[in-house]
């Protein structure tokens, strides 16, 4: 089709993941590094959530490339499986032969497989595709296979991708033994604009481009509008406009090209981004010659895309990681902000002069109004921190941080104890707590000094406290 007309060696924006067109920007290589050394270095249930068409799936084969070779993998891409199916697909992953066997002799088996495994160093991660799609009973029975363990170590690592609807599933009472198990969450935020025309462009290369960017500004900015940032919409739209562009025998993309793929994939911007009303598109006046020949291809390719049409809500665009990485020096962490001093509001009363020669006493003069009682001061060190988050997004000089943990289960009490912990480390100056949303849930995102490249942020993790590299999965946090 375009392929020829743009220098393309094979279609840039397919749908279908394949690993050769994995973006490493907006934050996808950074949970991708804490992923592998999640699994490489601690034990837990890892949760990956994110919206329909975020990139879970690419995530997860390059997750299945980036593995070390004493991990073995267990791939689930069906969730719905019973009970019974999913201990047959996890022995079928082991090797073993059950077919036919009871339950109860299947558990056992997998059981001393994995113990044969542990003996030769070996680790075993089973990894959930559409983890929100699994029964509850088939998801009971992954946490009873998870508990299993020799000594202190845990034969078998879980983690489960899914859309939101899997934190909602997890929200239930008898989801809450799960739950509690899971010691890492990493959340597929959408794709801001800033990162959008990298995305394109990395695409277009990886498939053989080697001209300018063919992406107007007013094309970018209404794919991100329509495509809400979710990378499955964004390439429908670019596939889709790089064929209009095709047929009008033009090289460079514009907005009249976005719309006709807009409408071929009955795409439109959500009404929240008061996207400005545009003229019709215009008719695309072909040779005689090329009328068939463009008729046919826009036919395959509704025939062919359109299936892959979803609706999802908007969600605020992540914090996209396009900075330059060029070698600066570490940022100062700033200091810790300090509750404000409780100040006296002193109360000024105009004095009046005297009368001159008065014939009556003046009347007593009203009392001074009470000074007003100063704001009580941010005793906890929960809420000193929080200040200091605060104030560190403030910051403009400021790229990035090193992210501790995140939780969407916002309990100051919990991390008011990290926070004694950190402050008995002589730690507490560079730890900063900075609000976050994880789908409709208000969190916490817990991070670690301030850094003015990403490159030094990421430089910065060999120094952090060796209980803090044991304990948490490291990522880069890009304001």
């Amino acid at each position: 089709m375009y392929l020829d007309h743009f220098g393309l060696n094979e279609p840039p924006f397919r749908i279908t993941p394949s690993t050769t067109f994995f973006f490493s920007g907006a934050n996808r290589g950074e949970i991708l590094d804490a992923l592998v050394y999640s699994l490489s270095e601690s034990e837990g249930i890892i949760k990956v959530s994110g919206e329909v068409g975020s990139g879970k799936t690419m995530l997860c084969r390059m997750l299945l490339e980036r593995l070390p070779g004493h991990i073995n993998t267990i791939y689930l891409a069906n969730p719905s499986l019973s009970r019974e199916e999913m201990l047959y697909a996890i022995a079928d992953g082991l090797g073993l032969k059950v077919e036919g066997e009871r339950v109860g002799i299947i558990m056992h088996g997998i059981q001393s497989k994995l113990e044969e495994k542990a003996r030769e160093g070996k680790r075993v991660v089973v990894l959930v595709d559409e983890a929100h799609a699994m029964p509850p009973d088939t998801l009971e029975e992954l946490r009873l296979l998870y508990n299993l363990q020799v000594g202190n170590f845990k034969l078998l690592q879980l983690i489960l991708f899914g859309q939101p609807e899997l934190n909602n599933k997890l929200e239930q009472p008898n989801m809450r033994q799960l739950k509690d198990r899971i010691v890492h969450h990493f959340n597929m935020q959408p794709m801001s604009h800033n990162a959008l025309e990298s995305y394109l462009m990395f695409r277009m290369r990886a498939a053989g481009y080697h001209g300018p960017n063919v992406f107007s500004p007013q094309a970018l900015k209404l794919i991100g509008r329509a495509s809400e940032g979710l990378m499955r919409r964004i390439n429908i739209l670019a596939d889709k406009s790089l064929l209009a562009a095709f047929v009008e025998d033009t090289h460079n993309i514009e907005p009249r090209h976005v719309q006709a793929a807009m409408r071929d994939s009955e795409l439109q911007p959500s009404r929240k981004l008061r996207l400005p009303s545009m003229p019709p598109m215009p008719s695309i006046n072909l040779p005689p010659a090329g009328i068939l020949a463009g008729g046919a291809i826009a036919a395959l390719l509704l025939v062919g895309l359109t299936a892959w049409w979803t609706t999802d809500k908007p969600q605020s665009p992540a914090p996209q990681a396009q900075l330059a990485a060029a070698t600066m020096p570490t940022a100062a962490t700033p200091e810790p902000v300090a509750p404000p001093p409780a100040t006296e509001q002193a109360t000024i009363v105009p004095v009046a002069p005297a009368p001159a020669q008065a014939e009556e006493p003046a009347p007593p003069a009203a009392p001074a109004p009470a000074p007003a009682p100063a704001p009580a001061p941010a005793t906890s060190l929960f809420d000193q921190r929080l200040a200091a988050g605060k104030k560190l997004l403030a910051q403009k000089n400021v790229a990035a941080s090193i992210q501790l943990f995140s939780t969407e289960d916002l309990q100051p009490k919990r991390v008011e104890g990290f926070l004694k912990r950190a402050d008995g480390l002589g730690k507490l100056p560079q730890i900063y707590l900075v609000p976050a949303r994880f789908g409709d849930k208000e969190g916490l995102r817990v991070l670690y000094g301030a850094y003015l490249t990403v490159e030094a942020a990421r430089n910065a993790i060999k120094d952090l406290p060796p209980r803090y590299q044991e304990s948490f999965a490291t990522a880069i946090h890009v304001f």
